[in-house]
């Protein structure tokens, strides 16, 4: 199975006065896999059922290996879809549901496909079993071996993971991962949750109100964004006063390089809490206020002053950083955007 390029030109879609798609833009490599990552409203379901042709746009182009599928209906798209329900036939064992698109096209050796397929999802141990008598992950799987099977040009994802437990969302959400790179298939995932998108997609789009805020590699979504909007979107953010001093700012006594450069002295500075350092200081001008516990890292919320500052920290450090601590607070010089 090889990847094809998919390429979405200027699409518009509007409901009422809402506009879900406003002059969409959006390409993806042949066997790449894209997370569309947004807040609910934002457009990114909706691109994916434009692409997938269950939806229509009221403008714009949709090319599937550099051929025009903007008005061919859904079914002769070549696409395979998981969707948030699993839709799973409840009459027919996960090895039928397999075999049932694949029949449907008039393939010889359905079953045989099929069972090879749950053998890649890592269930074919279930192969017999009706979907009542499997978890909600291992549903999830029979979906995701019947959308690999008809061997799609494009796989589409539409927030496969979200009514799973969290234990059972990471492993999917990494087999999913592992498939997609051994059979290369040009996928595109939609997604609410930050952490799936940045862990499997190679690149991330962060969408806002029909359109891209940016679209790149889930390090530099992160690390560098292009816009207010991502940063404090992407990952949690403190907003600290600071002063612009030429190409830098000034934020709790510390200059720290500006991702942009700014016109305006008073500024908003985005800092995230692993770049701000804690140390329990006697006649620190921060007092710890709070502490919450989140596993090997746990997050200390401090005033400095009348400025509220969260940190993270590991663990291991909670026991020196009780509320009432006095600490010293200082930031690595890593850039940051403004708000």
């Amino acid at each position: 199975m090889t990847g094809v390029a998919v390429q979405l030109h200027g699409l518009r879609r509007t409901f009422g006065t809402v506009h879900a798609l406003d002059n969409l833009d959006l390409a993806i490599e042949p066997g790449e896999f894209i997370a569309l990552l947004g807040p609910s409203g934002c457009g990114k379901t909706t691109a994916l059922r434009v692409l997938a042709g269950l939806e229509d746009a009221d403008s714009g182009r949709v090319l599937v290996g550099g051929k025009d599928v903007t008005a061919l209906p859904a079914n002769r798209r070549d696409m395979g879809m998981v969707f948030q329900a699993y839709s799973l036939f409840p009459h027919l064992t996960a090895l039928a549901n397999v075999s049932f698109g694949l029949s449907l096209r008039g393939r010889g050796k359905s079953l045989a496909r099929a069972q090879e397929m749950l053998e890649l999802v890592g269930i074919a141990a279930f192969a017999d079993r009706y979907p009542h008598q499997l978890s909600g992950g291992q549903q999830q799987r029979v979906a995701l071996a019947r959308a690999l099977a008809i061997e799609p040009s494009v796989l589409l994802l539409d927030e496969p993971l979200s009514a799973l437990d969290a234990k059972v969302r990471v492993q999917l959400r990494d087999e999913i991962r592992r498939i997609q790179t051994e059979v290369g298939t040009t996928t595109l995932f939609v997604t609410h949750d930050q952490e799936e998108a940045l862990a499997v997609a190679d690149r991330v789009g962060v969408m806002r109100a029909g359109k891209l805020e940016q679209l790149a590699a889930p390090a530099d979504i992160y690390l560098t964004p292009a816009t207010p909007f991502v940063a404090e979107f992407v990952g949690l953010s403190n907003r600290l006063p600071g002063t612009v001093v030429g190409n830098e700012v000034e934020v709790l006594g510390t200059r720290l390089p500006l991702l942009s450069p700014s016109s305006t002295a008073s500024v908003t500075a985005l800092v995230r809490p692993e770049s701000v350092q804690v140390t329990p200081e006697t006649d620190g001008e921060g007092r710890v206020l709070t502490t919450s516990f989140l596993g090997p890292i746990s997050k200390v919320t401090i005033t400095v002053g009348d400025v509220l500052v969260v940190a993270q920290v590991a663990t291991d450090r909670l026991p020196s950083l009780t509320p009432g601590t006095p600490v010293r607070v200082s930031l690595q010089p890593v850039p940051v955007a403004l708000a």
